[in-house]
């Protein structure tokens, strides 16, 4: 008998320190908070979609002259304003110089300025597409409409695009000159 009250003993107090432990960790103070990076409305991954996907139905749009699937996947207030035949219109000058924007799909885009949203809640991503001889140069605005970002405005020019940096061209007239003493 005195056996079975020792281990009962034995095992209260087990019970009774493993519960002090996990108060105490429960009450260990949390690590002071680090001071907030600001953080973009977007993810990089969200704005490259929003970018290459709005670009590419542009690009479409102007190989088919149809402009409805690019108004139609905009936010109602851009279906508002705009119809096909407006769109149509306003990239008229792509679309005659059959200005191609498939360098969206094949290279990241820079930004000018971070993405960010306006006053009204409205996203707005700005930058370029690195293309040569000319660079796409791009200035959207989404906005919230059923739960997703969806083209609000759209402002596409096509400058012409910085020569390379002398480096570059150093190091690929380097490749090219180590390329042909290769070959026999």
């Amino acid at each position: 008998m005195q056996l079975i009250a020792r281990v009962l003993i034995a095992l209260a107090l087990l019970l009774s320190c493993s519960n002090g432990r996990a108060e105490a960790q429960q009450k260990t103070p949390a690590p002071a908070a680090t001071p907030a990076q600001p953080s973009l409305p977007v993810t990089l991954e969200q704005a490259l979609y929003l970018i290459r996907s709005t670009l590419l139905t542009l690009n479409d749009a102007n190989r088919t002259g149809n402009y409805t699937v690019l108004r139609d996947l905009a936010a109602p207030d851009f279906q508002a304003r705009n119809t096909a035949a407006d769109l149509g219109l306003n990239f008229l000058d792509l679309r005659r110089r059959n200005f191609d924007l498939y360098g969206a799909a094949l290279l990241p885009p820079q930004f000018t300025e971070a993405p960010s949203l306006d006053q009204r809640g409205m996203l707005r991503l700005a930058g370029y597409i690195p293309t040569q001889p000319q660079q796409i140069k791009f200035d959207l605005v989404f906005q919230i409409a059923a739960g997703q970002w969806r083209l609000f405005g759209i402002a596409i020019a096509t400058p012409e695009a910085a020569p390379p940096q002398p480096q570059a061209q150093a190091a690929a007239a380097k490749s090219a000159a180590s390329a042909q003493k290769k070959s026999p």
